[in-house]
């Protein structure tokens, strides 16, 4: 309670589609149950999402996020923009002192030298700085974490995970808004594109951004990243030594699509342990997740699962273990606010998303 009577955060939206909306959402019901927060102002280079969002939240509106951050109302701001213009709004609100919740992954797959100055502003200003990758406050990760850093499955030699979806709904089943869209005043085409190779707009570009190479990595970056950095933090490992992946458009051939509906992946750590990611959007029949030990297994048997185990090895005399899982995103978010108002190290800190964009 001491906490939550302290000044109040006041955040600022920059980007208003579905991803921030849905975060301003979160904002909202963390308000109501007490938190003093609110949406101060929101930025989206598209108009009418400009203007959805200023009447929603009742928030100044600004086209340009560089105006926002100058916002002596704003404390903190949320990035839910396309993966290219994370390391340039992150620079600008850490210019300002201004702290960041920035969503997955954090930059492009093109941008890894950008990706380094990304992270000397955060540390340079002093910010807080909170991956959108909410799976790591699952209250499940979080205990498996300390049990597998604490040996409680031997040394770690073996993991394999993977992400399976039958259908496109993240990326060419992204809504579009007006089919009749067009660059100009109320679209700002060349701030999307950012440093990206420069293309005539098209609809399909702009609403659906996921299906394309110089705006997204596909289902490495959109996805596999979520389950990719919660085994980082498990494990304990940055870099790994040997990558070998593949895969490619084996299902959704429609004319459009640039980036891969099947993705594949090993690599190995310089800790000798091994990491299998598998992963289509043709089917949804996954794997289990599990963490292989010389004296035990975490056992996560599908992604929507509520309970994991810790599974002892034959032989082993450590117990077998059952673990809960709970509102991952909810608890991320207010992991960041308590952040913010206590300077500590939130739990998706720009170290450990660093570690994640190299791995993709």
């Amino acid at each position: 309670m001491q906490e939550q009577s302290k000044k109040r955060i006041g955040i600022g939206l920059i980007g208003c589609g579905g991803r921030g909306s849905a975060l301003g959402q979160q904002i909202d019901q963390l308000k109501v149950e007490g938190e003093s927060v609110d949406i101060a102002a929101v930025c989206d280079i598209y108009q009418p999402r400009l203007e959805r969002a200023a009447a929603q939240w009742s928030a100044k509106p600004y086209r340009s996020s560089v105006d926002l951050v100058r916002d002596s109302n704003v404390d903190a701001v949320i990035i839910a923009t396309p993966d290219r213009l994370h390391v340039f709004q992150t620079i600008e609100a850490a210019q300002e002192h201004k702290h960041v919740y920035c969503e997955k992954p954090l930059t492009h797959w093109q941008q890894i030298g950008k990706a380094t100055e990304m992270v000397q502003a955060v540390k340079r200003s002093g910010i807080v700085f909170q991956l959108g990758a909410q799976r790591l406050s699952d209250k499940t990760w979080k205990q498996a974490t300390e049990i597998i850093r604490n040996g409680g499955i031997g040394k770690p030699v073996h993991v394999q995970m993977g992400y399976f979806l039958h259908g496109v709904i993240g990326d060419a089943g992204m809504p579009i808004d007006d089919p009749k869209a067009q660059s100009g005043p109320s679209l700002d085409w060349i701030a999307f594109q950012a440093d990206a190779p420069p293309h005539p707009f098209t609809v399909s570009r702009f609403f659906r951004w996921r299906l394309y190479m110089d705006y997204s990595g596909g289902p490495c970056t959109d996805n596999d990243v979520h389950f990719l950095i919660l085994l980082l933090r498990a494990l304990g490992v940055s870099f790994p030594k040997n990558v070998v992946a593949l895969g490619g458009i084996y299902t959704y051939n429609d004319g459009e699509r640039e980036i891969p509906d099947t993705f594949d992946m090993i690599a190995q750590y310089p800790e000798n342990i091994s990491v299998t990611f598998l992963g289509t959007y043709g089917n949804d029949h996954g794997v289990e997740t599990a963490v292989r030990g010389t004296e035990g297994t975490f056992i996560l048997p599908t992604a929507e699962t509520i309970v994991a185990q810790v599974e002892p090895q034959s032989g082993s005399k450590n117990p077998r273990r059952a673990l809960g899982i709970d509102n991952a995103g909810r608890e991320h978010m207010l992991n960041f606010l308590h952040c913010v108002r206590t300077q500590e190290k939130p739990v998706g800190d720009i170290d450990l998303a660093y570690f994640g964009a190299r791995q993709n």
